[in-house]
């Protein structure tokens, strides 16, 4: 559940140049037309994986579902949906997104060993969404890089 109106984040996700604020594996997405959009997706074993999804079902406000086309270096599909909750605050997110990783059950194996499992990276952008939305940033547990020191002289 996500303290926010369904509308504001549908909003949000259909602007899908948005999802590299919170999708970690995502460098970037271009929008192509009202439809179609490019991605570049950060691949195991630092590969660059390009992808074209399209949309194939669009309800304002409610649901969103998309495909990849074959200018894309994998197959893959998904579809997210914003639901009121049933209690009258905040909306309910689900969200199923599915692909075939290069190289097969080998790409499968590395892609579970690397956390990029679709099923865990779903729940942790999900995660990531929800922080966002709700307070403007993500928490992360990298430490701050460090001030410069001033150089010293004795």
């Amino acid at each position: 559940m996500i303290n926010r109106p369904r509308q504001q984040l549908y909003d949000f996700w259909r602007d899908f140049r948005n999802l590299p604020r919170f999708m970690e594996n995502v460098n970037s997405v271009d929008l192509l037309d009202d439809v179609r959009s490019s991605w570049s997706v950060a691949g195991p074993a630092g590969a660059e994986i390009e992808l074209v999804s399209e949309i194939t079902e669009d309800r304002p406000g409610e649901y969103i579902a998309w495909r990849s086309t074959e200018d894309s270096d994998i197959d893959h599909q998904g579809w997210i949906e914003f639901r009121d909750n049933a209690f009258g605050r905040g909306t309910e997110v689900r969200v199923l997104i599915s692909y075939d990783p290069p190289a097969g059950a080998v790409g499968k194996l590395v892609a579970k060993v690397m956390q990029r499992e679709p099923r865990v990276q779903a729940r942790r952008e999900l995660r990531r969404f929800k922080q966002l939305m709700e307070t403007g940033e993500i928490s992360t547990s990298k430490a701050p890089d460090a001030a410069p020191r001033a150089d010293r002289h004795f």
